[in-house]
């Protein structure tokens, strides 16, 4: 173990061998990282941990710089443990390279089912009696971190003392179809949203849109960037300032035209091809890419078969060419994977056909457990962001009268990314709830 130093914290690298399979103790071992931090002025004291699940699926644990965001209120009572999940960070990486390795594409997508929440949460526990033997621990999951949660207090409740969830509530009994059904009626209203408070942008958006339809536009990377791949850019717009970045990201497209209205003849500025290949490749989180309808899987859903793709052919609204031809506004999509970008991105073009299995695989297991949650006793608190683009509140609304015990705590004030936006708040408000302080 290595022990360093930031501003007001100690903070302390941890690395755990794991099965990959935890039907299959004895097979195939993976690493697994995580990061401990703790106030300095508590650094020899003998506290409560906390564990962190982020959001993803595919990203590691934060990376923080003293006592920032809402690592400020746990650090006045908790040993935070910041885990890179299998996979993500400094964990055993899984990416275009290593998955290479472990030969065609059924092998990878085989690797690959073995990275949902039901694997996270046993991975969570072997980490917890290396640490602390059989005392539980408080977790702290935001978004799919949330999702891992509730799968947590599914399949090993006595592992938890205390859990508390930020926009991460799922819905125990939809299919992936259920949740994009959900998920773009949603992104209709953001949209709406959007265009009213930059109004001038339909039409920077249309004439951006109609540019890539008729010319063959390429990224840093390579790849084509496309009407649907501007479409895509919209997956900011359920995050804290989403919009305004949105905005000044069009904006930079018209780099030249002082009125910005009119694109610059021939190619589009470096610096917006570049800001755009940023928002579009998932080279910091293939697994994202990979897993990220996958993780809605059960085994009562089957297969998901690109189901954003499938689904959005049910709002015509969102199809850039009828768009264009209407004269109506290009809409942008949110967090939705397409198959298009398994051509587009450099990073993931290798595992296309690792994609393609993954989206036929239907023997998926059950992330959770009803009945287990209806007789849950752990003090569990959740924030409901009611206008989450990123998770549908009526499915989480029923989540939580389905799982005993839990306090909700509904609001309109926070966009899904409120944890990194006011994390003190967010915190301290759901710890206070699951105590019965609120």
């Amino acid at each position: 173990m290595t022990t360093y130093r930031h501003p007001g914290t100690v903070l302390t690298d941890h690395t755990f061998a794991v099965p990959l399979d935890h039907d299959d103790p004895g097979g195939e071992q993976i690493e697994l990282y995580a990061r401990e931090v703790v106030a300095a002025d508590h650094a020899d004291a003998r506290l409560p941990w906390l564990l962190f699940l982020q959001g993803g699926p595919g990203f590691g644990g934060p990376r923080p710089v003293g006592r920032q965001d809402w690592l400020d209120r746990a650090l006045d009572e908790y040993r935070v443990l910041l885990l890179d999940q299998r996979g993500t960070g400094r964990s055993s990486p899984a990416n275009r390279h290593t998955l290479g390795r472990r030969g065609d594409a059924r092998a990878q997508a085989d690797y690959l089912a073995h990275f949902r929440a039901d694997s996270i949460v046993r991975d969570a526990e072997v980490i917890r009696r290396a640490l602390i033997g059989d005392e539980p621990w408080s977790v702290l999951g935001q978004s799919f971190g949330g999702f891992c949660t509730v799968t947590y207090l599914s399949f090993a409740p006595e592992g938890v003392r205390e859990a508390f969830i930020t926009g991460g509530l799922p819905g125990l009994d939809v299919t992936a179809d259920d949740v994009y059904r959900a998920a773009y009626p949603r992104m209709l209203a953001r949209n709406a949203q959007y265009y009213e408070a930059y109004p001038g942008d339909v039409e920077r958006v249309r004439r951006l849109a109609a540019h890539l339809r008729d010319h063959d536009v390429r990224l840093p990377g390579g790849g084509r960037f496309t009407p649907e791949g501007l479409q895509a850019l919209g997956r900011v717009l359920g995050v804290g300032g989403g919009s305004h970045q949105l905005h000044y990201l069009i904006e930079d497209a018209f780099a030249g035209d002082p009125g910005g209205s009119e694109l610059p003849d021939g190619a589009l500025p470096d610096g917006f091809l570049f800001d755009v290949a940023a928002h579009l490749t998932f080279a910091a989180a293939p697994l994202y890419a990979l897993l990220h309808e996958q993780c809605l899987g059960q085994g009562f859903t089957g297969a998901t078969r690109w189901s954003a793709q499938r689904i959005r052919a049910e709002f015509a609204e969102f199809d850039p060419a009828e768009a264009l031809d209407r004269d109506a506004p290009v809409l942008f999509t949110g967090e939705m994977i397409y198959p298009w970008m398994f051509e587009a991105d450099l990073v993931l073009r290798p595992l296309r056909e690792t994609a393609d299995l993954l989206a036929e695989r239907d023997s998926w297991p059950d992330l959770y457990d009803a009945d287990r949650l209806r007789a849950n006793d752990v003090p569990v608190a959740a924030a409901v962001y009611h206008d989450d683009m990123y998770v549908e509140r009526e499915h989480s609304l029923r989540t939580a009268g389905s799982i005993r015990g839990l306090r909700p705590w509904i609001t309109n004030e926070y966009e899904h990314s409120a944890l990194r936006t006011d994390g003190v708040t967010v915190l301290d408000r759901l710890i206070a709830l699951a105590r019965g302080n609120a």
